[in-house]
């Protein structure tokens, strides 16, 4: 695409003379963010910090697509940020209705210039304003998966060999869970890859394991989803069907 940003803080960075310098990481990894950064991904400077490198995102979006409830045919992505996660879920096929929120209004431009890209702007319901409002609407609905990629408050959850998510800002554990697990009993989290995962099975159901899947790019693991929920994987099929 040849469209151009012409708001301030939306950015369209073609060369590295361009990227700002506390950025420029990224720029040497932009293709493995986005596949097709060259046909004019659209980026604020925060987003590089959130956003999903597009090979997770697709292999997230192929096990949520893979294993959850056959009866679940919307997805909601509760954080969209620039699109990463949202074009990949809709990308999958998977999904009658693919939903993303986002409330910041530049980065929302962005995630609908970026999946005008990707060719799946029509399969995506945008929703703007904060994701714990616009949930709202799915109250009732029990057709509904969520998926979400929570900030994690800055680089700071690296520093620790074990991340305390009761710390995670602006929105620890208990208040992503609790929040979304009134909506939906299938609720996927993505979270730092040294996340405690003693916490996190606090919130296994009684009798029922939680799948918690590292993902990682090059042999480097780059963070984890929690699925909770009745999410059905392969290797739990085939063992069942062992025993049976």
């Amino acid at each position: 695409m040849s469209a151009t940003p012409d708001e301030k803080g939306i950015h369209q960075w073609r060369h590295v003379d361009q990227f700002p310098e506390q950025l420029k990481k990224y720029w040497f990894q932009r293709f493995k963010i986005w596949e097709q950064y060259d046909r004019g991904i659209w980026m604020t400077e925060d987003a590089w910090f959130g956003v999903t490198p597009e090979p997770i995102a697709n292999k997230i979006a192929a096990h949520i697509a893979e294993s959850a409830p056959k009866e679940k045919t919307v997805i909601v992505d509760a954080f969209a940020g620039v699109g990463g996660n949202a074009i990949a879920l809709a990308r999958s096929g998977r999904w009658e209705r693919v939903f993303a929120i986002e409330k910041d209004p530049k980065t929302m431009k962005c995630a609908k210039h970026n999946a005008e890209i990707y060719g799946v702007s029509s399969k995506i319901f945008w929703l703007d304003g904060d994701c714990f409002d616009a949930i709202n609407r799915f109250a009732g609905n029990k057709n509904v998966v969520i998926f979400a990629s929570p900030p994690w408050g800055g680089t700071e959850y690296g520093e620790d060999n074990i991340f305390d998510l009761t710390k995670m800002q602006p929105y620890n554990l208990e208040k992503l869970y609790k929040s979304f697990n009134k909506y939906s009993n299938e609720v996927v989290l993505y979270l730092p890859r040294n996340s405690d995962l003693n916490q996190i099975a606090r919130y296994a159901q009684d009798g029922k394991k939680l799948e918690v899947a590292h993902y990682a790019i090059m042999g480097a693991s780059k963070a984890l989803c929690v699925y909770f929920g009745d999410f059905r994987f392969e290797e739990e099929e085939q063992e069942q069907e062992k025993e049976s």
